[in-house]
């Protein structure tokens, strides 16, 4: 009898927590800061508590659902396995959105920041540079990623230290007599409604640590590893976001930008000089390669796992390298993709981001409910808190942020999910597309 097709089971819990960050990017930070500051008019410490809040219950959710299903594909697999394969898919759909706009804002940043840094450099010869790199190492294996990613990791998180290391050294001669330290907690002059506006907007930076559920097929004891990788992401994540918003809410409580695309790099170069700002510019050059890297292998697999489910057509979606074991046509066609940064802004392409990961939260958070309180029957009291409550918690948080993104990134999404939604139609009624068969491994080795 053939197996199905599958991925070399090779990392650990750190490679995994490492990939995780990778594709979160702690410096993303810097990259979204000018973006973020506008929509909460500067409340970012308050808001990144709330991102946190909501973000924290959805990952508790996936937790629950990589222990319940090991098998790659994240939210796709969770919703496709606990509620119904048609929902699945239209949930896989919308997560694709931010899977496959992922790369090309790595792309989009790294053309964006170089060309801040050297304005006789176009933009574009960056973004071409760098789409190219990240194919190819991505096709080569994602052990090879997953060491990068460390060395990177560190790199960020020395650099975020040494950033708040510069605040404090502006906070040493005493605060404002109108500021106390609790500022930037208590802050009422802003609207509530702004601040969660602010954090629908935030939530882009606490996208990485669903995707590692895309790796559970190439990760050792998955059912463990995965959610605990998951908390240890979140956890670490929401350290480095909101001491460095505490503090520069402290140190520079009015500041305003030339060009909010930028403006990381500014408010680096205002707290720390040129010296900071030139390391700056190499620390995010090699987190935003790292971000790229971890990206387009999150995509790829969920992209063939859709594939060998035939739910995409599986001789393209569903192939491994002969040689690598890495889905190269996937790896391909996301780079294709990615050439879109040559001609969208940031603030759009992190506006579908977000319709994308929000969509596939809510379900996540709904899928426990469906497995484990609905299907299980596990409704002992403290069986309900986790199953219900928790969860349902989880989805009402982020449906709630999901409903505050603009009209132009929920009519898009919309659009997006009802293109799947006549894909899947036309698969069932067309007798070639309904014929599609799942890979086998003798499928995977053709050429």
């Amino acid at each position: 009898m053939s197996s199905k097709v599958s991925l070399k089971q090779t990392l650990t819990l750190f490679q995994v927590v490492y990939l995780g960050l990778a594709w979160m990017t702690p410096m993303i930070y810097f990259s979204i800061y000018g973006i973020a500051y506008q929509t909460s008019e500067g409340m970012l410490t308050q808001s990144y508590l709330l991102a946190f809040v909501a973000i924290f219950f959805t990952a508790y959710s996936y937790g629950i659902m990589s222990k319940t299903f090991s098998a790659s594909g994240s939210a796709y697999t969770y919703v496709k396995q606990s509620m119904h394969p048609y929902l699945g898919f239209l949930v896989g759909w919308a997560l694709l959105l931010d899977y496959l706009f992922s790369p090309l804002i790595a792309c989009l940043t790294f053309g964006i920041f170089i060309h801040a840094q050297f304005p006789s450099i176009p933009a574009a010869v960056p973004i071409l540079l760098l789409n190219g790199v990240l194919a190819i190492i991505a096709i080569i294996g994602i052990n090879f990623s997953a060491q990068i990613s460390k060395v990177v990791i560190w790199a960020q998180m020395i650099f975020i230290g040494a950033f708040c290391l510069f605040l404090f050294r502006n906070l040493a001669g005493g605060l404002p007599d109108h500021l106390h330290l609790l500022q930037p907690l208590v802050q009422t002059d802003v609207p509530f409604s702004t601040i969660v506006a602010g954090a629908s907007i935030i939530c882009f930076s606490f996208l990485g640590f669903d995707s590692v559920t895309t790796m559970a097929e190439e990760t050792i004891q998955p059912e463990k590893t995965i959610p605990r990788a998951i908390m240890i992401i979140i956890i670490v994540a929401s350290i480095l976001y909101i001491t460095p918003s505490y503090l520069t809410q402290l140190a520079l409580p009015q500041v305003t930008f030339i060009d909010i695309d930028s403006a990381g790099f500014e408010i680096v170069k205002l707290v720390g000089g040129a010296a900071l700002s030139a390391v700056f510019i190499t620390v995010l050059i090699m987190a935003i390669f790292t971000q790229g890297l971890s990206s387009v292998t999150t995509v790829s697999r969920l992209l063939f796992v859709m594939g060998r489910d035939a739910t995409l057509p599986p001789r393209v979606f569903g192939h491994l390298h002969p040689k690598f074991k890495t889905p190269t046509m996937n790896i391909i066609l996301v780079s294709l993709f990615s050439l879109l940064a040559l001609v969208i802004s940031l603030d759009t392409a992190v506006k579908f981001v977000n319709f994308g990961a929000l969509s596939a939260f809510t379900f996540v958070n709904l899928s426990v409910i469906a497995q484990r309180y609905i299907k299980d029957r596990q409704r002992s009291l403290k069986q309900t808190f986790l199953y219900l409550v928790f969860p349902l918690t989880g989805a009402g948080f982020i449906g709630w942020l999901l409903s505050l993104l603009d009209h132009t990134a929920l009519y898009t999404g919309l659009i997006w999910v009802l293109l799947g939604a006549a894909y899947h139609y036309l698969k069932t009624r067309t007798p070639q597309l309904a014929k599609l068969k799942p890979m086998r491994q003798a499928d995977s080795t053709r050429t």
